[in-house]
């Protein structure tokens, strides 16, 4: 039994189930419904996760190892929370098809799950879901019911800056969604790991569609343009690095890693100034620990020079473009 904050406006309808983040508990998204929710038209639902998340006060609703989320652990909660919504919609009299559920971050994958990988027939589909900064890994889209992708509209939220989870990965999900069917909308903002005002505004609009019946539905964005440090994979590292004609900086690094992102502009300004005479590109250790370990990458930002195939020189973290340059063994441009 899941430990749960109910919020019960008078009049309200539907039922709307958030799940909370990791480190988090059932107080936390509490904050957003009057914004959200403003004129109390949803019993909310605010569950607490029931393992302890390590080196935080809050909760997590599957453990996390370094291998990645305990695949056993996320459907565990799944159904916890999929028996919580049967339970709470039967105790208030409330359509289960007419509920919504969403979460932030682990609790929005636990959420995109809930509501488009059951299979127990259309009666049971909620009306949508609000996926605000998923945990894109805790979503196995092989597993998901066609149907239900069809069928369920989506609310994708993320932030462009987010440390904790790449915004590639929430457009590669938008993407996979999107082809199969969903009637998805994509939404991007200039945030790190969070909610924005902007984006609970988007999601109140949004709400207010799917009360009157509706099924939003939006064209992907196009994605920004890459910029002049490319990334490259472990698949793609061979090509783009060890058999580049001209020497290779190589900027391994993390989204999570602050001096990471202070040397980026540093990185990014080699790369325009010595465009012809050297590439520069750039290794996410988090999605390639292959290359990461191979070339001995044990603190980050390390920027590397790679000549003929080989490792030639590396310089650890955030420096100014000139000792950088210089530690990398390259002539100082002024």
């Amino acid at each position: 039994m899941l430990i749960t904050n109910v919020v019960r406006p008078q009049g309200a309808t539907r039922l709307l189930l958030l799940a909370h983040g990791y480190g988090a508990d059932e107080r936390d998204l509490g904050g957003l419904l009057p914004y959200l929710d403003p004129d109390g038209r949803f019993v909310t639902v605010l569950p607490r996760a029931p393992l302890p998340a390590p080196g935080t006060p809050g909760f997590s609703w599957f453990d996390l190892t370094p291998e990645g989320a305990d695949p056993e652990g996320i459907h565990r909660a799944v159904d916890a929370l999929d028996e919580l919504l049967d339970t709470q919609c039967a105790e208030l009299g409330f359509a289960r098809a007419e509920a919504v559920v969403g979460g932030f971050s682990q609790g929005a994958g636990l959420a995109l799950l809930l509501a488009l990988g059951r299979r127990a027939g259309e009666a049971d589909r909620p009306a949508g879901v609000l996926a605000m900064s998923p945990f894109a890994p805790a979503v196995a889209l092989d597993g998901l019911d066609p149907d239900a992708l069809r069928a369920v509209p989506v609310l994708l939220q993320h932030g462009t800056d987010d440390p904790l989870i790449p915004v590639e990965r929430a457009r590669r999900l938008a993407e996979a969604l999107a082809e199969r069917g969903s009637p998805l909308t994509y939404r991007e903002y200039p945030m790190e790991h969070q909610v924005a005002l902007e984006s609970v505004r988007d999601a109140r609009a949004w709400l207010e569609r799917v009360l009157a019946g509706e099924a939003p539905q939006e064209p992907l964005p196009e994605p920004p343009p890459e910029g002049p440090v490319k990334a490259v994979t472990t698949a793609t590292f061979p090509e783009e690095v060890l058999a580049s004609e001209v020497p290779v900086i190589v900027d391994f690094w993390a989204p999570w890693c602050a001096p990471c992102r202070q040397v980026a502009p540093v990185v990014e300004q080699i790369a325009l100034m010595r465009q012809g005479s050297y590439k520069v590109v750039k290794v996410n250790i988090d999605e390639e620990p292959q290359l990461a370990q191979t070339y001995g990458v044990q603190s980050i930002p390390m920027i590397a020079m790679f000549r003929n195939g080989r490792l030639e020189r590396a310089s650890l973290g955030a420096k100014p473009r000139q000792q950088l340059e210089a530690e990398l063994g390259m002539l100082v441009i002024p």
